[in-house]
């Protein structure tokens, strides 16, 4: 990986590049809904049965899109689909044109720097296998979408 590469467009990012930009705050394995008035995203603490919430991984990140079929494939996503994204996702951010913050790993050269931001899930969610599905409404969360 070169020097500042985070600072490089997406299309311009080699695989480990790519992956590197990831901060790893489990933000985007949150159950989500979209608002059907005004198409807002709504996040909730509700974790996909993937994400080990002890450390904010995927259990089976390799094949993730086929045990997930709602699973995101940021590399593949549309321009309009970055919304998506908390607002401070590396992945939008530099699609945006935007810097990375001062927390990101990159950056801190600490990955425990996400948990001290508040921008990690860790600890901060539960598995969608301990709440039932018609319950995942009332743990929507507008904190989680936007940037603290």
């Amino acid at each position: 990986m070169s020097g500042s590469f985070w600072e490089k467009p997406l299309s311009a990012l080699d695989d480990a590049e790519w992956e590197a930009l990831c901060d790893g705050c489990g933000r985007c394995c949150m159950q989500k809904f979209v608002d059907e008035d005004c198409g807002e995203i709504l996040y909730t603490d509700v974790a996909c049965r993937w994400l080990d919430e002890s450390t904010c991984t995927c259990r089976c990140y390799a094949k993730r899109l086929e045990h997930v079929p709602g699973c995101m494939d940021i590399r593949l996503f549309k321009s309009w689909q970055y919304a998506w994204l908390p607002e401070n996702c590396a992945y939008r951010l530099r699609y945006e044109g935007r810097p990375l913050p001062d927390w990101h790993p990159l950056l801190s050269g600490d990955h425990s720097s996400v948990a001290d931001a508040g921008i990690s899930m860790q600890g901060c969610c539960v598995s969608e296998l301990d709440v039932p599905e018609d319950l995942w409404p009332n743990r929507i969360r507008p904190d989680i979408y936007r940037s603290p």
